[in-house]
């Protein structure tokens, strides 16, 4: 398991290791069976990853590389996976879209689609707000195809004005957040709405900033679906906001496959199911179904099973290689009002989704030029 750095979550691999091991096993897990070998790869730049992938081939002697992967880091690995016949399973947050000159048949992903969400909650602003938005983040959040992607879901529904503001980085104070200057812009010149885009603590500070400026009562919010998410709403869930969000994936769903993994994460593990134990789970359920062949070392097998099979998970259909399709997933417009007592999260619309190589989002690769390699949420 490659395991970059994270002080967002900092125990995100233990909950994919954990969600692995509830979807392969439909009973009680087996102990002994399978076993995780951690692999630390710093702050998941290509480079610790590679030497993190051949320590776990060459001395660990893995059968199953995986983890949290960038893709700007699959060109290194690649060679590494193919050449010494094991299979990889990597995943991701969805902070790039997918863009592969060469699809290695070993190799599989399990990615949340944050870009996907990201366009559809572009597109449904558009249409419900009409021109003239604006966006903020931080220089980190600038540098993936997050911000790139609502912009494009927007542009597709018609608008054309969206504003951007970027909060300058303070090398001396990298955690410190001025927004006098867009806070005056936003109240002189008031938009329809305004779209933030934050990873991590940086997001709730963002939001009782935006309570204590009086904003809330005069411009409708919209976020990023990583700052929704339920354990990192907690901390601020007093606030009294309403935001709008995109969603893959709602604790909540009354799904009977959601209700099941939801109630397994919860009862083995204590703590509140999340986005990482979901795709850890998802995965875990695609090596159930071949485990007999993974078992016997049938790697030719596997690789071909793997490329053609779909699960049905707590989200709905998913497959883990790119060239099948990359199941679209069902993405709903939310309405979310935080309160003391309770979080409300309200399905108001359904989004729209793209497949990841559709035309619309080549001039995404084409224009994005940023070096960011680390994965997202790893800061």
């Amino acid at each position: 398991m490659l395991t970059p750095y994270s002080g967002v979550y900092p125990y995100y691999g233990h909950h994919l290791m954990a969600g692995m091991l509830l979807g392969l096993y439909p009973g009680a897990v087996k102990k002994n069976e399978v076993q995780f070998i951690p692999a630390y790869t710093k702050m998941g730049d290509p480079a610790s990853a590679l030497e993190a992938v051949n320590r776990l081939v060459f001395f660990e002697q893995a059968d199953i590389i995986s983890g949290l992967i960038n893709y700007r880091s699959m060109p290194d690995i690649v060679p590494v996976i193919e050449r010494h016949d094991k299979i990889a399973l990597f995943f991701d947050m969805g902070e790039y879209i997918p863009w592969f000159n060469y699809l290695s048949p070993r190799i599989f992903y399990s990615s949340q689609q944050v870009w996907q969400s990201q366009y559809a909650l572009g597109y449904w602003a558009a249409k419900e707000y009409g021109d003239g938005g604006m966006m903020l983040m931080t220089i980190y959040e600038a540098g993936y195809h997050i911000s790139n992607t609502f912009q494009k879901g927007v542009s597709d529904a018609g608008a054309g004005r969206l504003g951007l503001h970027v909060i300058p980085h303070d090398k001396r104070d990298p955690k410190k957040m001025d927004l006098e200057d867009f806070f005056t812009t936003v109240k002189k010149n008031k938009p329809p709405y305004v779209h933030a885009i934050f990873a991590g603590n940086i997001g709730n500070d963002f939001l009782q900033q935006w309570k204590d400026s009086g904003l809330h009562k005069l411009v409708s919010l919209v976020v990023a679906e990583n700052m929704v998410y339920d354990d990192m709403l907690e901390d601020v869930a007093s606030l009294d906001l309403e935001l709008f969000s995109a969603s893959t994936w709602s604790r909540g769903s009354e799904s009977p496959r959601n209700k099941e993994f939801v109630k397994k994460f919860e009862t083995n593990g204590g703590q509140m199911a999340n986005v990482f134990g979901l795709l850890g789970y998802e995965a875990g359920l695609a090596l159930r179904e071949i485990k007999p062949m993974i078992q016997k070392r049938d790697w030719n097998k596997v690789s071909e099973i793997l490329q053609k099979e779909s699960i049905n998970g707590p989200r709905g259909e998913r497959n883990f290689y790119p060239s099948s399709g990359f199941s679209l997933p069902t993405i709903d417009i939310i309405s979310v009002k935080t309160s003391s007592k309770k979080i409300y999260k309200t399905v108001v619309s359904q989004g729209k989704g793209l497949k990841f190589d559709s035309l619309q989002f080549k001039e995404i690769h084409e224009g994005n030029v940023s070096g960011w390699q680390n994965p997202y949420l790893c800061i």
